[in-house]
């Protein structure tokens, strides 16, 4: 028995996603803690937490809407990573791999977004 979130490619990559970003985040400096470290973590968490959430609603409209959430806390961690490397928390080797890993996913999502018919 699964959740029909659990076989969608999106969610899985999210979810190794969030996982990647709080494994570097944790080389912050303390005194981000719930400043950076806190914010990148909720916005890569709240990718996969957004498409499972739209994924059992009955609308696709709905869904759809969720799905713009999870691109928009997507661009919200691009965003973080920018911060990071510019504050020298990150190596700009590991900026670029996340990065592209970002780019990646949210073309993804987007695509699997616009394939759905309302």
């Amino acid at each position: 028995m699964s959740f029909k979130f659990e076989k969608l490619i999106i969610w899985q990559k999210s979810m190794d996603f969030g996982e990647k970003i709080f494994n570097l985040s944790q080389n912050f400096p303390k005194d981000e803690a719930f400043n950076l470290t806190s914010q990148i973590r909720r916005a890569s968490d709240s990718i996969a937490l957004n498409i499972s959430e739209g994924s059992i609603l009955q609308s696709k409209p709905e869904f759809k809407k969720f799905l713009g959430y999870s691109i928009r806390s997507l661009a919200e961690v691009v965003t973080c990573l920018y911060k990071s490397k510019n504050r020298k928390y990150i190596s700009e080797e590991n900026f670029n791999e996340v990065y592209m890993e970002s780019y990646h996913l949210m073309n993804q999502i987007i695509a699997f977004r616009n394939q759905i018919k309302e």
